[in-house]
Order: C-alpha cells, then structure tokens, then sequence
C-alpha cells in the first residue's frame, strides 16, 4: 500500500517531536536565581546584596555561597523542608522563611550576623533543636516562631527568652522585663535565689538546690572568752553571723533619769529668793 504524501509529513512530524523533560527542583531554584539578578542588573556575584525568592513554589534552594555579601534573602511563601543551603553566607542579617514546611532548621548556626529571623507558620516541632541551633546568635533580636508545633509547649515563650536573652522582639510582641524575672525564676532557681538574697542583703549556699531536703543549721555556741554584762567585745569571731549571736545574747544597759522636784524652787520661792541659785538635781537609775 503506497502512503500519501500527507501521510508521510504527519509520520515525520511525530517522529521528530521534542519530548520535554520536567526540570528538576535545583534547577527551578537556579532559573529563579538567575532571573532575579537579571531582573536587578547585576553582572557579578559580589555586587548582590539582596535575593527576593519568595512565592516560587521552591521545594529546594540552590547553594547560595557565592554570593558573599548577600545580606538579605526572602524565601518565605514557598514549599521548603530545610535550610542547608546557607552555609558561607556570613553577611547575612535579614532572613524571611516564614510560610514553609521546614520542619528542621540545621544550619543556621553558620549565620552570626543574622539579626532578624522569621519562622512562623512551619512545621518545627523540636524545641531543644531549634534553641540548640539559634544560640550561637548572638546578634539576633527579633525572632517569629508562632505557628509552629513546638509553640504548643508548656511556658513556650518563656523557654526561649531564657535560652536566647538576646532577643527582643518575640512573635512579633516586645520582651519585657517581667518576663525575663519570671524566666529566671522558673528555668534558674540557683540564679533567682541568689538574688533574691542580695535584696535581703544576705548570703547564701551557691550550691543551693530547690529539691534538696531543707538542712537545720549546727548550734551555736559560746566563744569560751566570752563574758556577760562587757560592753566591750574584742573577741575576733571566723563567722559573722557568731558575732551576730554573741551580741544577741547581751545583756543591755538601760538608763532612767529622773529630775528631783524637792531641788525645784517654786514660783514663790524664786520670788523671795530663800533658796539658792542651785541647779536642780538629776537623779539617774542604771539597770543592766
């Protein structure tokens, strides 16, 4: 059976047809990059200061090493589960990761310029991993965690102000210095103690735990030189609370006066002048 010409050019077309092939997710990020340094106009690596990623539906990022004095990135609004492609970008002050799937955050530590860090609406659910991961910050002041698992925990936002003092802004909310004196009192009972006996000017076991069984302070005893009704004491005591004792336990010396009225001149008596000019005498009892 002879074919058609028509035949033929329709068997050649689909013989030659190009079957595209979907691009990976590395390559989606690196399309995404490329685009937004076309977009800005740079020609080099180490003019980009600024990376704007978000909304790319980016399951992965591409290493962003080389650009070394990127300071800030957006990447929120996307599908990510980590953030390991941050490695050597130590400029970085300002990251936006918010709205994602990241449910680990391994990585971040290599960032200590890092000064604003958001990471609400995620799927973080360790909250020691997360703390154990941002502390080496020591730069970062506002932090968002809110709409994550781990926020479900008892005393969530006082765990992290204790872990991370210096943070400022949490979940979009000031810090305030009640919550840094109730953190210390619940997640520092060694610390809390110990001021709390500097307001009371006092001085305390360092080794103090609120778990132990209370210990009854030894009896205290008399310094053998030790002598009642002696104003004066020399003794040189080790304990200062021993002198404090030593001087309870003295007996002190109290005075009354009185004034003898038999030695007052009356009215009568000043203005006949049969008494004297004598002052009048004062009388003074000491008991001890």
């Amino acid at each position: 059976m002879a074919w058609a010409p028509d035949h033929l050019a329709r068997a050649f077309r689909h013989s030659t047809r190009v079957v595209s092939v979907p691009e990976t997710a590395l390559e989606i990020s690196l399309r995404a990059v490329e685009d937004q340094l076309k977009i800005c106009g740079h020609k080099r690596d180490a003019d980009v200061f600024e990376l704007f990623l978000s909304q790319k539906e980016l399951t992965e990022v591409i290493d962003l090493s080389r650009f070394k004095k990127l300071k800030y990135l957006w990447l929120h609004h996307n599908k990510l589960h980590g953030i390991t492609f941050l490695t050597r970008n130590y400029c970085l002050t300002e990251l936006y990761l918010n709205n994602n799937a990241i449910f680990e955050i391994e990585g971040l530590h290599s960032l200590p310029s890092l000064h604003i860090l958001l990471l609400h609406h995620n799927e973080l659910t360790d909250i020691d991993a997360t703390v154990k991961e941002l502390k080496g910050m020591l730069n970062l002041k506002s932090l968002s965690l809110y709409q994550n698992p781990l926020c479900q925990y008892n005393l969530y936002r006082l765990y992290i102000i204790y872990h991370l003092p210096g943070v400022e802004l949490l979940d979009r909310n000031q810090v305030t210095e009640k919550e840094r004196r109730s953190m210390v009192t619940i997640f520092n009972h060694k610390k809390a103690h110990i001021v709390q006996s500097i307001a009371f000017r006092g001085k305390v076991d360092a080794s103090w735990n609120p778990r132990s069984p209370f210990k009854q302070k030894p009896a205290q005893r008399i310094p053998p030189d030790f002598s009642f009704a002696n104003n004066v004491d020399k003794t040189v005591f080790d304990d200062p609370e021993d002198a404090v004792f030593v001087r309870s336990m003295k007996r002190s010396a109290m005075a009354i006066t009185s004034l003898n009225w038999d030695t007052v001149p009356t009215r009568e008596e000043k203005y006949l002048d049969e008494k004297g000019t004598e002052s009048a005498q004062m009388l003074t009892i000491t008991l001890r």
